[in-house]
């Protein structure tokens, strides 16, 4: 399927249902080198403190520890930037769309120079590779 992008990070439309794709996700995840440590499920959040009913909707905080101390290491204030958000939603026609935030706008746009760009550039492969690989 197509791969919308925009500058917030890479996105890509799935085959499979939102469901299936949130099954997939922390193993392709996990096949990086990432663990979801945070989950927030927006719709269900939206629903609990606003009365607001809203599109399936989950935003997951993926980290790969051994990245995370690199470049924690190199510049502490890094930090802000963890861990590296994957979002997962239904659109109004059912499509499920998977994203993840680019790595070289946020850790490698930062002035820690050329370690931390490279550092950026694996992680956000990584990220990549995950998104590629769910079914769809």
């Amino acid at each position: 399927m197509s791969s919308p992008q925009t500058d917030a990070g890479s996105w890509r439309e799935l085959s499979i249902g939102f469901d299936q794709a949130l099954r997939e996700l922390p193993d392709a995840l996990k096949k990086e080198g990432f663990g979801i440590i945070t989950e927030i499920d927006l719709q269900q959040t939206f629903k609990a403190k606003l009365g607001v009913d809203f599109r399936r909707y989950r935003v997951l905080g993926a980290c790969n520890p051994g990245f995370a101390l690199e470049a924690l290491q190199h510049d502490a204030r890094v930090g802000v930037l963890l861990p590296c958000n994957v979002v997962l939603y239904e659109k109004d026609d059912g499509t499920t769309v998977v994203g993840a935030i680019d790595p070289m706008q946020t850790i490698g746009a930062q002035a820690g120079g050329e370690a931390l760009t490279e550092l950026a550039g694996e992680v956000g492969a990584r990220l990549q590779r995950a998104l590629t690989s769910l079914s769809g």
